[in-house]
Parts: C-alpha cells; sequence; structure tokens
C-alpha cells in the first residue's frame, strides 16, 4: 500500500530520501534508446528535491537524453537496512554556467577522479533531474512505502 506524502511531510520526506541515497551511494538510472531501456549505473547527488549526476558531452546518456528526458533511478541499499528509493522524473542536460557551478558543488565526490577539471569544464555535462515521483520503501518495496508526487 502506498502512503501519500503530505506536502507539511515533504521536507522530513525528502531528507529522509538524501540519506537513504546516500547509504546507496550508486544506483541505476534507465534512459530510452530506440524506444528501448537502457540502464547504467551512476552516483546522483540531492540537492533539495533536484537530483544531480555528471556524465560527458557526447556520452551515450547525454544523446538518449537529449532524445528523450525521462528516466528512472532505482536506489538499493543492502541489508540490513533494505532500503528502496525509486525516482522518476524529467532529465535536463545543463549548459549554462550558474547551472553547472551548482552541480559542481552538489556533487559528494571528486569529480576530477573522473577527468573533468572544474565546473566550467567542457568535457563535464551535469544532468539536473526534476522528480515527478519518488517512491521511498522498506525490504524491496514491501513495507512502509510512502509515495511523493510532484
Amino acid at each position: 500500500m502506498n502512503i501519500p506524502v503530505k506536502p507539511s511531510e515533504e521536507t522530513a520526506f525528502f531528507e529522509a530520501v538524501d540519506e537513504a541515497s546516500k547509504k546507496a551511494v550508486w544506483c541505476a538510472i534507465a534512459t530510452i534508446q530506440n524506444d528501448q531501456p537502457r540502464v547504467r549505473i551512476v552516483h546522483p547527488c540531492w540537492a533539495e528535491q533536484v537530483l544531480w549526476f555528471a556524465t560527458g558531452p557526447t556520452s551515450p546518456k547525454a544523446k538518449q537524453i537529449a532524445e528523450n528526458p525521462w528516466v528512472d533511478i532505482q536506489y538499493q541499499v543492502a541489508p540490513p537496512d533494505f532500503v528502496h528509493v525509486m525516482v522518476r522524473g524529467k532529465a535536463e542536460l545543463v549548459q549554462d554556467d550558474a547551472g553547472k557551478q551548482l552541480a559542481w558543488d552538489a556533487m559528494d565526490y571528486d569529480l576530477t577522479a573522473f577527468g573533468a577539471k572544474g565546473w566550467d569544464d567542457p568535457n563535464f555535462c551535469p544532468v539536473r533531474i526534476t522528480p515527478t515521483r519518488i517512491e521511498l520503501s522498506e525490504m524491496f518495496g514491501s513495507q512502509n512505502k510512502r509515495l511523493w508526487r510532484a
């Protein structure tokens, strides 16, 4: 059973989503390629109610998002927590300086380890995901399922 998140609960809900997401670190993101799903592992970071991850401007992910911005993301936290976070939303390739700097600062890991030299590096292409649906649950979605919708 889905328990809808009330507007008065949004702040606490997003804090719980951020906390659960940090426990998982890596997650799977599904993009669309030629009307077929394509799943990859990424490390996104929350900044308030927006999810960010980095890619290259010519990567397959960037090309697929440019063609079809809808994505699904799944975090699965291992035992003993078994927390499950699913995010559906619209992705956007960020190209303006202010957005790139915001994304660079939102990341909780060293992006230079992946080849980017700074927020203004032309090979740094942040992706902003504006969620339309977030599910936070336990035991693979079978317990304490809370659902937020934009």
